[in-house]
């Protein structure tokens, strides 16, 4: 199924300028240098191809004759681009013999196809490499400095390319076909045609080869059936296997890339629809990435807000129209898939498939659920509806105020990511993970509140308020509410001089075995309580009472909290901090009125 997605979707790219889509018997290439010749083929200048982005050069991408470079220790030049090596017999590190045999391949092989070709361009480089002395190239800055990288020839004051010119652009596509080569029925298309024995790389998988794996590949006796060997086992035509690949390294590694992929732990998300849609657009906002286009004008910034604020209000009302999408819009279909690194190979992970609809609905169903009071730690637009990354992170241990994403279980992505753009129950796993972290960092912060929250209604059923509510009786509530009491009492008693405060002593204890704790917190809270002033000291122990009223004996503070009730003392305790600093900022701001 994804590969026929991916395979529709080669279709749609094409078209659109914006992602350098080559045809069948091309491929993009990021080129760092350019080789100026002379029309007599002397050499003019070795030139630096990067452009400037922020503040780094980064390689020009640039259409170029055949596939992606094949890995391997082989001999194997390409035509009219490679690496310095291979056009330059250029090297920075001691196998200069090896360098000698690459150039030497290279030359070899444009001297013949020279012979096959009328074009001047061509001529010019068949000339320059007959002779050129590769110990020359060490003369030249550009290749120290660069390093690695691909190059192109280009001839002295023409704007394009050798390898664009037409002659030789016609020989490269007529020599592709082979009306002798066997057809068979392709498993993507259905169309019968040649079947690639193997298939190109995909890039931009993160922690992956920088040249490149595959996702369709086969290389033991153990993996082949009925003697078909290699990608013959799984028969996808040339073409098909050429379009997947294209369209998924535009979305991987083109030049959309930051609108279409994001990391999440070890696992590359890749999302795009089937046809140009405005969610498309803001669609890496929600799933944890930068924005998804760097403007480069006022006017680009302003239509991506305008776009992010209407996405954002048909998430508050639940109306697609809110969002100038027409019924068959709504019906447009979104694909989302996980990749990761895997030896020489890609693993998929996950494939999620539905309408945009769908898609929008889930998405409003999961914030609506996770909406809880602010903290007041975030403000902006999506202030109120963290990214799914950011919702990853809270099962990430914290360090230095920053989550350690590569700690994170790779178990946890697929699941989170069904169950919030899918609709379906939150995985138990990533509930039960979150609370580990609170326990383990006593700390519960409004992602986790919210994630806790959204949890207990959709999988268990249970009525959970955005704020405080005083009219819950839940014990495991009523215990967080009485914890975040005492807390705040030691905190009013004692003020800033506390080495430890019972939060970080007593939590975990606390959530778990209520029984062995609060008695020992409730002589500790009356010696705090008789340090504050009068009126203070009687509103305290009013509410304490109120909260302790529904955990009075026979039963009192149970013996153990299960993990879902864990949850609700963390939501309780939330709740009822929430609820002491927006008195004591209402309280601020009735004294500054006043004055």
């Amino acid at each position: 199924m994804i590969l026929q997605e991916l395979n529709h979707l080669y279709d749609r790219l094409k078209d659109d300028p914006a992602y350098l889509i080559a045809p069948e018997g091309f491929s993009v290439q990021k080129i760092s240098f350019k080789i100026v010749l002379k029309p007599n083929g002397e050499l003019f200048e070795i030139q630096d191809a990067r452009h400037p982005r922020g503040k780094r050069l980064v390689p020009t991408q640039v259409l170029v004759l055949g596939d992606a470079k094949p890995s391997g220790q082989g001999i194997n030049p390409c035509f009219l681009w490679d690496n310095a090596k291979y056009l330059l017999g250029y090297t920075d590190s001691e196998d200069s013999e090896r360098t000698a045999q690459c150039f030497a391949a290279s030359r070899q092989k444009h001297q013949e196809i020279g012979e096959l070709i009328k074009s001047r361009g061509l001529g010019a480089v068949c000339r320059f490499l007959a002779d050129w002395d590769p110990s020359q190239a060490q003369d030249h800055a550009v290749l120290t400095e660069l390093g690695t990288g691909f190059g192109v020839f280009q001839i002295q004051g023409e704007q394009s390319y050798v390898h664009e010119d037409q002659a030789v652009h016609q020989w490269w596509v007529s020599r592709r076909q082979n009306p002798e080569e066997s057809a068979y029925t392709c498993l993507v298309s259905g169309n019968k045609e040649p079947i690639a024995k193997t298939h190109n790389k995909v890039k931009g998988v993160i922690g992956g080869q920088s040249s490149g794996a595959a996702i369709v590949s086969f290389n033991e006796r153990a993996y082949e059936s009925y003697g078909a060997q290699q990608s013959f086992n799984a028969p996808v035509g040339k073409t098909a296997a050429f379009r997947y690949v294209t369209a998924l390294n535009a979305l991987l590694d083109g030049p959309m890339q930051d609108k279409h992929k994001i990391r999440m732990g070890d696992t590359t998300v890749a999302f795009w629809t089937e046809r140009p849609t405005a969610a498309e657009d803001v669609m890496a906002l929600f799933l944890g990435g930068a924005p998804a286009q760097k403007p480069d004008s006022p006017a680009q910034d302003e239509e991506l807000r305008a776009k992010l604020a209407a996405y954002l209000e048909t998430l508050r009302k639940g109306r697609a129209d809110e969002f100038g999408l027409n019924n068959p819009e709504i019906a447009t279909k979104f694909n989302l898939v996980g990749l990761a690194p895997n030896a020489a190979r890609v693993s998929l992970r996950f494939h999620l498939r539905g309408s945009l609809g769908e898609l929008l609905e889930h998405q409003r169903l999961h914030f609506e659920q996770m909406g809880i009071e602010s903290d007041g730690k975030a403000s902006g637009p999506m202030s109120d509806f963290p990214s799914l990354r950011a919702l990853l992170d809270e099962a990430c241990p914290w360090i230095g105020g920053k989550p350690d994403r590569d700690r994170l279980p790779p178990i946890h992505t697929g699941p989170l990511l069904r169950a919030v753009l899918g609709g379906t129950r939150y995985p138990d796993g990533f509930f039960n993970a979150v609370l580990g972290r609170i326990r383990a960092e006593r700390t519960v912060r409004r992602t986790r509140a919210g994630f806790i929250k959204a949890y207990l209604i959709r999988n268990r059923g249970q009525e959970v308020t955005m704020s405080l509510d005083v009219n819950n009786t839940e014990k495991a509530y009523l215990l967080g509410r009485l914890f975040s009491a005492f807390e705040k009492t030691q905190a009013d008693a004692l003020g800033n001089n506390i080495n430890a405060t019972i939060r970080d002593r007593f939590y975990g204890a606390a959530s778990a075995t209520p029984r062995t704790v609060f008695p020992r917190l409730l002589r500790t809270y009356q010696h705090h309580l008789g340090k504050l002033s009068a009126g203070m000291r009687v509103n305290r122990e009013k509410l304490i009472q109120e909260i302790m009223a529904p955990l009075a004996p026979p039963e009192g503070f149970p013996a153990h909290l299960n993990l879902a009730d864990q949850g609700l003392f963390a939501i309780g305790y939330y709740h009822q901090t929430r609820a002491f600093y927006t008195k004591a900022r209402d309280h601020e701001n009735i004294e500054r009125n006043e004055a």
